[in-house]
């Protein structure tokens, strides 16, 4: 099966040898007088009239004079079987990769737009295949699980919770930033903006993914939104595909606070980290690593800092008017005030909704 529309694929293709039998018979012309006319040894003759040996383009040219038959007719028929004899092979690569696209959530990636609806097993296993630009199931196990792409891609989902999902949300945003053309990363000017992002995070206006996107593109970052499927429950990554830094999120929670809490933290990874890691917040829980908590830091400071924090507990009482004026003083959001003492546990959960707005990107 092919992922190309308008193409046929030949049921059966015969090996040019069969044809040549038949014109030597035609011709009334054994395999060792052939040989001689041809100048080839009368074994390598036999390899080919049995199909055990292929029509080169030096055979086809040297048989033209003896049987008046141009060697593109030769050629012709050996690529058409070699490519059949190719596509029967990866038929069977193919039975052997449906159990592998089992174990992707193929309903909800088709939901998500990240596939097209397929009916069979076998459809979607051509699609998925199609979907991450693999040959076959264990091409996809090299990539994501056994690292042998160690120079552009460190890690190994081998040991998440769901290796299959993730990889189709890593594979989704790689689409997404294909389709984003950037200025050049430059360091200096990521820094710059950060104010201004900052001031987006505080407005958070109706537009303020487009205002963030356009504001990394400046200084040579990709940002991408891509939402969650099922078994991926993911805030956000940070990967460099060559010398672009990519920044992928999604509206899990649906929270204008963790949303800009993640997206900070994905800035300090780009500005603080190495090219070669690649930082998948949550992909599987565990304790955080120097890295992730460097990333944290780096998001705690710009969003609210610590000192700022410690200036709205001394109050004994916050009212929220007391939230909206610290807002204001610190050039923040209510919303990450509110973020910050529910996860300190000052507040409970069920506090500050009101400040708190709903985040929904796709």
């Amino acid at each position: 099966m092919s992922t190309y529309t308008n193409q046929y694929t030949p049921p059966i293709a015969f090996h040019p040898g069969e044809t040549l039998k038949e014109k030597l018979e035609e011709l009334g012309m054994g395999a060792k007088e052939f040989a001689i006319r041809s100048g080839k040894p009368e074994k390598t003759i036999s390899a080919i009239l049995n199909g055990d040996s292929s029509i080169t383009a030096g055979m086809a040219v040297q048989f033209e004079n003896v049987l008046k038959i141009p060697a593109h007719f030769w050629l012709n028929m050996q690529r058409n079987y070699d490519e059949f004899v190719a596509r029967q092979k990866q038929e069977e690569l193919l039975t052997e990769s449906l159990q592998w696209a089992k174990k992707f959530p193929y309903a909800d990636m088709v939901q998500k737009g990240f596939v097209s609806k397929q009916t069979t097993i076998k459809g979607k296993t051509v699609e998925l295949l199609h979907f991450f630009s693999f040959s076959d199931h264990c091409a996809w196990e090299n990539f994501y699980c056994n690292q042998q792409l160690k120079i552009s891609f460190r890690i190994s989902l081998a040991h998440t919770k769901n290796p299959y999902a993730i990889s189709a949300w890593l594979r989704k945003g790689e689409l997404q930033a294909d389709e984003l053309t950037t200025e050049s990363y430059n360091k200096r000017k990521l820094k710059e903006n950060l104010p201004k992002l900052k001031e987006i995070m505080a407005k958070h206006p109706p537009d303020f993914f487009k205002q963030l996107q356009c504001l990394c593109s400046e200084s040579g970052v990709k940002v991408v939104y891509t939402p969650c499927i099922k078994k991926a429950p993911i805030n956000g990554c940070t990967r460099w595909i060559k010398d672009t830094p990519l920044i992928q999120l999604t509206d899990r929670y649906k929270r204008n606070d963790v949303f800009w809490f993640t997206f900070f933290h994905e800035i300090g990874h780009v500005l603080l980290h190495g090219k070669k890691d690649i930082f998948l917040e949550n992909k599987g829980g565990g304790e955080k690593n120097e890295k992730e908590n460097e990333a944290d830091k780096f998001a705690v400071g710009w969003l609210l800092s610590k000192e700022q924090e410690k200036e709205i507990l001394e109050l004994e009482e916050i009212t929220d008017g007391d939230i909206i004026a610290f807002a204001k003083k610190f050039k923040t959001h209510p919303a990450i005030i509110i973020g910050r003492l529910q996860h300190e546990k000052r507040i409970p959960f069920s506090e500050g909704g009101q400040f708190i707005e709903s985040l929904t990107l796709g």
